[in-house]
């Protein structure tokens, strides 16, 4: 009274795994970028530029 092994279970989820996971992380950095980073990048540049802005006017 054995259990049959099982085959081909890893070979099937492999794809749906490996394309979900490359999805969301695609997804995911999209988010971030275009969401938190050029945000901070724009503040940060208008800082600078009103720092220089106020160098010139002294």
């Amino acid at each position: 009274m054995s259990i049959a092994p099982i085959t081909g279970k890893l070979r099937k989820r492999f794809w749906l795994d490996l394309t979900t996971a490359l999805g969301l992380g695609t997804t995911a950095g999209y988010a971030f970028w275009y969401g938190v980073h050029l945000k901070r990048v724009q503040r940060q540049e208008e800082f600078y530029l009103k720092l220089e802005r106020s160098k010139q006017q002294e």
